[in-house]
């Protein structure tokens, strides 16, 4: 059986290790406001804020109330970095955020240029994601783990 001592010294290094940080950011898209846009500008809309490979994720689907709902929900998902990173919407460039598909087709970030160098500065380590939409609203929320990767520590047992 382990002392007090044992168990101190088993916790000691994984209790040394700074705790990682979070930052959350949600965000709502209208789907009607999406659909406006993407039927005024066309395909200036579709370049300025998605990149080649969202577009493509988006038009997968039949129908273009799908589109509409898919185009909004990466569009919060965007918003829902910007707002976890603490970024001025002026000067980021919106394809620099790219939602794509994860393990199992999970939503996933991959994130480019400004982007990038921020959340690296900030410590962000791993981006978990989750987007929903349905005819009107599409929303994103966004977690950000912060701080340096998980050591694996040796088990306590033995109690």
């Amino acid at each position: 059986m382990l002392n007090a001592a044992d168990i101190v010294d088993q916790l000691t290094p994984a209790l040394q290790t700074p705790a990682a940080g979070v930052r959350v950011g949600i965000d709502t898209v209208s789907v009607p406001s999406i659909a406006e846009s993407l039927g005024t500008f066309g395909d200036r809309f579709l370049q300025r804020f998605f990149t080649a490979q969202e577009a493509a994720d988006a038009h997968a689907v039949q129908g273009e109330a799908a589109l509409h709902e898919r185009l909004a929900a990466r569009f919060a998902a965007k918003e829902a970095v910007i707002k976890a990173l603490d970024l001025p919407e002026a000067g980021i460039v919106w394809c620099d955020i790219e939602l794509i598909r994860g393990a199992n087709g999970r939503p996933a970030l991959a994130l480019h240029g400004r982007a990038a160098e921020v959340a690296q500065r900030v410590g962000v380590r791993e981006w978990a994601v989750s987007i929903s939409h349905e005819r009107e609203q599409a929303c994103a929320v966004v977690v950000a783990l912060l701080g340096p990767a998980p050591t694996t520590a040796t088990p306590v047992s033995d109690f």
